[in-house]
């Protein structure tokens, strides 16, 4: 599946979503020369995306003034009705990590788009058990792209049992079209990054609540000694403290171990509402686009 690079003219994508990381996967395609159909049921997620995407391609010009650049935004089209799916080619689905929300929407999909693979980008929900709930399992592929989507160049990429060879190439075919790498993981609950990295950010939050060292300590602890770009609660943030959460539960669901169960610190952010960076406090409070930690 390659995409053209004329606006407008390249092959439909469906992404489903209009969060952080359905809009990330919409301006990859984009970018890429596709054309998209961004579709969320909330008119705000959908404002909040245009403000995203529009902001991005801001950055772009004030990069290089000079560059003639390409207006990759006029290929996305945003709405809150399922049939702009139509015709897509692939779906990429991107809603929140709840068993019950993905089925709805796959069950859906079997009607609107019928024979087109579907990318399922999930952190946590095994492939084999959420394609098994619809009625065509072949289609489905698990993708799970990194936040931010843009900057990430690597997923993991998870077959089901039941996955069609020719639903895993065209979805090869599509991840190398938006400059895409992946690594291969067999279909295991959390997959390798969730399943280590949901625990490491446990442990730092408790951590933090026993006194062993503040915010700050901890992740300067990793960006310093280990070189990871952003320590775990910095992590946290971006992510959103609720999707952790709701990613630590899943886990138990699937794995049923006492790791996997969320700190006090984690929800009690969570009952505050101090869900990271997208509503400006969690592990560190953000004014203007900066963070400082929390004291």
């Amino acid at each position: 599946m390659t995409a053209a690079t004329r606006p407008g003219q390249g092959p439909r994508v469906g992404v489903i979503g209009a969060g952080v990381m359905g809009t990330g996967v919409a301006e990859d395609c984009a970018r890429a020369g596709y054309t998209v159909a961004l579709v969320d049921v909330s008119d705000e997620r959908l404002q909040a995306a245009r403000d995203a995407l529009r902001r991005a391609g801001l950055v772009d010009r004030l990069r290089s003034p000079q560059a003639e650049h390409d207006n990759w935004l006029e290929r996305i089209g945003f709405g809150t009705d399922d049939a702009q799916l139509a015709g897509c080619e692939l779906v990429v689905e991107n809603v929140t990590e709840d068993p019950d929300t993905k089925t709805a929407v796959h069950r859906r999909l079997d009607d609107l788009c019928p024979g087109v693979p579907v990318i399922v980008n999930t952190s946590v929900i095994p492939i084999t058990w959420l394609a098994g709930r619809t009625s065509s399992p072949e289609r489905f592929v698990g993708v799970h792209f990194m936040n931010p989507v843009p900057a990430k160049p690597l997923v993991e990429v998870i077959r089901g049992e039941q996955t069609s060879d020719a639903s895993a190439e065209a979805v090869l075919d599509f991840l190398r079209s938006i400059g895409k790498d992946w690594v291969p993981v067999a279909d295991s609950p959390g997959f390798v990054s969730n399943a280590i990295f949901m625990t490491v950010i446990n442990s730092a939050a408790e951590l933090v609540e026993k006194g062993v060292s503040d915010v700050a300590g901890v992740d300067r602890v990793f960006r310093e000694c280990f070189g990871h770009p952003m320590g775990p609660l910095e992590s946290a943030d971006l992510i959103g403290i609720d999707t952790v959460v709701r990613s630590l539960r899943m886990l138990q669901k699937f794995v049923d171990v006492e790791r996997y169960e969320p700190s006090c610190g984690l929800t009690r952010l969570v009952e505050a509402g101090r869900v990271g960076r997208r509503v400006g406090d969690g592990f560190y409070q953000y004014a203007s686009g900066r963070a400082g930690a929390r004291s």
